[in-house]
């Protein structure tokens, strides 16, 4: 693939007194290699209309498109070109290295480190900059603009201060990014399909061509349905509405396993007071096996390690145990100067128990643990790898009750959601989404 640009030669001449002069700058046009798009990105760089929305699955080749696009929009004296993500931060680990090595052989400078800023020989400037303070945004005319992962931006960004910085240069837009569901990305989305000068695409993770087949098996056994819909294929999913895990159904995650003297135990806590909720299983495996429930009203650490040791000791003497919970623990103190962590590490040992500290330095973001724990429900291959003995009344409930409210897990009522995060900590730290071929959480690709 070939682009026209418009490039600029100085004429040098030497005078009399040794002076090195510039007699005129003649304006060449040059035509520049660059790599070949795959066939649905081409289709988004050869629409004319002026603003288009891409929707597509992670690894797509969203942002590698977008390079381009800013390196076309670029080419003239003058003309300015924006890349903006979510953040500054963002912008410079997602896009400067990839657009400072495709723009590197029309470079009239070095570019800018501290400002994200590169200076073309045609005479085009492209910036890179954060909608985190989208104020600071406002007041330039722009050529075109790049929004990336609109999701995360502010749609005040977009309607206060970049739509009109368009407007005195009749400038272009392309707004791209992942569904995150039905919010203002897909509001927009739906709107601009009954607008004149809008086009909308959206691709899936494999029509892009990025990923192998085989990689994008993997995600299917990875992520829950809803998630692989919305990450892979590009779907809308109201991923934030109704019942957090979805994925339960007592007749495919309900199942009365008995504890095996080959595995060890994992005790996995919520330090909620009351009540003071705690699981206690095994994992075999690509599976993971509820046992048994502990939901103490009104309790304690000691008291929980006690409880413990009642419920495990009827399998052994010397067992290995694994613990999960609630990364908290590790500064909360119950006692005078113990954590709460510490606590359980001492009593456990005092009972002869093998502990193995599995507990990370910060919990996972609310989402990722509660996506982990659908797709170990059942993924999107419709494999069910997480069974739950029928005994374990109040986790079954928080299962089948806990609901969304908003972007946070509803806690309006004071018994529910704690076996469930316990739950949570343990699935997120066995079986947590990988970050290979990028569609690991909270990735912005």
């Amino acid at each position: 693939m070939g682009l026209e640009f418009l490039g600029s030669k100085s004429l040098m001449e030497r005078g009399d007194d040794g002076v090195v002069r510039s007699l005129s700058k003649l304006q060449q046009r040059v035509t520049i290699d660059v790599p070949q798009l795959k066939p649905r990105q081409g289709e988004v760089f050869a629409c004319d209309k002026r603003f288009r929305i891409l929707v597509a699955g992670r690894r797509f080749g969203k942002t590698f498109l977008a390079m381009q696009e800013l390196i076309r929009a670029a080419n003239g004296p003058g003309k300015l070109a924006w890349y903006v993500a979510p953040s500054y931060r963002q912008a410079k680990s997602i896009a400067w290295k990839a657009l400072k090595n495709m723009s590197r052989p029309y470079w009239a400078k070095a570019p800018m480190e501290t400002e994200l800023r590169i200076e073309l020989t045609s005479g085009g400037t492209i910036c890179l900059l954060g909608a985190d303070n989208y104020d600071s945004l406002r007041g330039n005319g722009l050529d075109f603009l790049v929004l990336d992962e609109y999701a995360s931006i502010s749609p005040e960004a977009w309607t206060e201060a970049l739509r009109p910085a368009l407007a005195d240069k009749m400038g272009r837009a392309l707004l791209i990014g992942t569904p995150r569901g039905h919010d203002h990305f897909y509001e927009l989305y739906e709107s601009a399909q009954k607008q004149e000068h809008w086009k909308t695409f959206q691709f899936t993770t494999e029509e892009g061509g990025n990923v192998p087949p085989e990689e994008i098996a993997i995600a299917t056994k990875e992520l829950d349905e809803r998630t692989y819909r919305q990450e892979f294929q590009a779907s809308f999913e109201n991923v934030s509405a109704g019942r957090v895990y979805y994925a339960f159904d007592r007749a495919g995650n309900l199942e009365k396993a008995e504890y095996n003297p080959r595995l060890p135990l994992f005790w996995s806590l919520d330090f909620n007071v009351n009540p003071m909720c705690s699981l206690i299983g095994q994992r075999d495996g690509n599976w993971l096996q509820v046992l048994e429930e502990i939901a103490l009203p009104d309790s304690n650490t000691q008291a929980a390690c006690v409880e413990f040791h009642k419920r495990a000791a009827k399998w052994g003497r010397r067992l290995v145990v694994q613990l999960f919970g609630d990364a908290s623990g590790n500064g909360r103190h119950t006692a005078a100067s113990r954590t709460d962590w510490q606590i359980v590490r001492e009593i456990l040992g005092g009972y002869g128990y093998i502990v193995n500290s599995r507990v990370p330095s910060a919990n996972p973001p609310v989402k990722d643990r509660v996506n982990c724990v659908n797709a170990l429900l059942c993924n999107h291959a419709e494999e069910r790898r997480l069974m739950i003995h029928p005994d374990c009344k109040e986790l079954i409930k928080d299962l089948e009750q806990v609901t969304w409210d908003g972007e946070w897990v509803n806690k309006n009522d004071s018994k529910r959601s704690h076996l469930s995060d316990a739950l949570g900590y343990v699935v997120a730290q066995e079986f947590g989404m990988k970050s290979k071929g990028g569609y690991g959480p909270g990735r912005v690709v």
